[in-house]
């Protein structure tokens, strides 16, 4: 037996961070596939224009402005989408932060912040779309976590342990919500061309338009894979580099990214491969 495929005409995606990068991306290419796309995020102005942009293509935009972080909002707005928009077929977890962190100088506010956004807020949507869905018999749930999520990278100690989290949680989730009819899949994207990105005093290997990161997921999506990830050669040696033993590990992080030859809080952070608001 098959897992549900999420199709145009089974119907509303949500995507959640939709306002830039690669949720915005995605919302575009899912809308131009046919798809109705619920999009989500803080910022309403970027969601409106989002929505201007979508006029024309096959599918559509509508806009449902939340905070992630409040879970009473997110309530609501699965109450949206079931009363006044038709079935959730697919949600999109995609919002995330990402603040950098120095263990000579950390403050509590951004770890915090970090699991409050990018660990509670998939768990504010899940709950919802998990309900909603059960009800139906069928679903889509596609986690967006990051390659950070594999192991240990210097500025990383919130937003990675975050997406190390999220990998844990999609994974664990996997086997219960096979039972239902839900589908889970997991999104690890590598290095993808944001404003972020283009700030970075690092080298950004295997660098990819945000285009291609939608396409890459749009097409995952569609598939039986259970982790999407990309991109692929980049991804694989991320993870292979993790297999490794900790007395290699740790110099080969520093050898690649040069930390160890970095001022303490130089303010040159490595950028996440994955940003979202």
């Amino acid at each position: 037996m098959r897992d549900f495929i999420a199709r145009p005409e089974h119907g509303i995606v949500w995507i959640t961070g939709a306002s830039s990068g690669i949720g915005r991306a995605l919302a575009l290419k899912l809308a131009a596939e046919g798809y109705k796309v619920a999009v989500t995020a803080r910022r309403h102005e970027k969601l409106v224009e989002l929505q201007a942009e979508a006029r024309g293509l096959s599918g559509s935009i509508v806009v449902l402005d939340g905070d992630v972080t409040d879970a009473e909002d997110m309530e609501h707005i699965m109450a949206s989408i079931e009363y006044q928009h038709g079935t959730l077929a697919m949600a999109i977890l995609n919002a995330g932060v990402y603040l950098p962190v120095h263990a000579e100088d950390m403050n509590r506010a951004d770890f915090e912040k970090s699991f409050a956004v990018n660990l509670s807020g998939v768990v504010n949507c899940l709950l919802p779309a998990i309900g909603h869905m059960k009800t139906k018999g069928q679903g889509q749930i596609a986690i967006v976590s990051a390659v950070n999520g594999y192991g240990g990278l210097p500025t990383g100690a919130a937003y990675g342990a975050t997406k190390a989290a999220l990998i844990n949680m999609a994974e664990s989730l996997k086997f219960d919500l096979d039972k239902i009819g839900i589908r889970i899949q997991l999104v690890s994207p590598g290095f993808v061309d944001t404003p972020a990105t283009r700030k970075s005093a690092f080298p950004t290997p295997a660098l990819i338009p945000v285009e291609e990161a939608a396409r890459e997921i749009a097409a995952g999506l569609k598939t039986q894979a259970f982790e999407i990830t990309f991109p692929k050669r980049f991804a694989t040696m991320v993870k292979l580099a993790r297999l490794l033993p900790y007395g290699a590990y740790f110099p080969l992080v520093n050898r690649v990214t040069g930390w160890r030859e970095r001022p303490p809080s130089a303010g040159h952070h490595p950028v996440t491969p994955h940003l979202a608001e």
